[in-house]
């Protein structure tokens, strides 16, 4: 049974986009879409160089965003205004998922790479405002991004989180290596499955998977 290997979680953190919502809405696509812009307005490159940016920058740092400070020192407040003004209403409540995570015993965490302002925006197009005792966003880590060790360490010591009495959920094969590393049980959270040691567990639907373990 699943639930046996969850016996010991008294703290619950879940990444938000494609993680909180199925990725079939899409939502990125409407960020990509203007960090792409924000890329080629801020470094004055076509469309098919700012792509090529913003995939090196993730591939290389973790976000857009951290290469844009890494590389050009981009003040990282406007920028986040800026990419995460899109149109939620694409994004349905969830009750059942809802239901699932009040469910949870222990404690409840958001903790995302986006900034916390846009988390507390999904949260409520998807009916989930009020269910996490603390919701984290990138400007708590000091702008670094998962999957970077560090962020994790500062936003848990903030936290006051024992990772090792804790459970991670994500959709990014990447931000699961550091908090395995940590002590963390890892749920890959994804329409396919990924095989790889710092994966534990894959789910294509997180609140089924979360019924399970009640």
């Amino acid at each position: 049974m699943v639930k046996q290997h969850f016996n010991h979680v008294t703290t619950w953190v879940f990444d938000l986009d494609n993680t909180l919502y199925p990725p079939q809405y899409r939502l990125f696509d409407q960020i990509e879409v203007r960090m792409t812009a924000w890329v080629m307005n801020a470094l004055n490159v076509g469309r098919t160089e700012a792509d090529r940016l913003r995939q090196h920058y993730w591939e290389s740092y973790g976000t857009t965003l951290a290469g844009l400070m890494r590389e050009h020192d981009i003040d990282p407040a406007p920028y986040l205004q800026d990419v995460h003004d899109i149109d939620f209403t694409v994004l349905p409540a969830d009750p059942e998922l809802a239901a699932r995570l009040q469910d949870l015993p222990g404690r409840r965490i958001v903790y995302t790479n986006a900034c916390e302002p846009y988390a507390h925006r999904v949260l409520e197009a998807r009916g989930l405002s009020g269910l996490f005792d603390a919701v984290y966003g990138v400007e708590h880590a000091g702008f670094r991004p998962k999957p970077e060790r560090a962020a994790f360490e500062a936003i848990f010591a903030q936290d006051g989180l024992n990772p090792t009495s804790a459970a991670m959920f994500e959709d990014d094969p990447r931000n699961l290596a550091a908090p395995h590393d940590m002590g963390m049980k890892t749920v890959h959270v994804a329409p396919k499955p990924l095989k790889a040691l710092h994966i534990h567990h894959h789910t294509d639907d997180l609140a089924d998977f979360l019924a399970r373990l009640i």
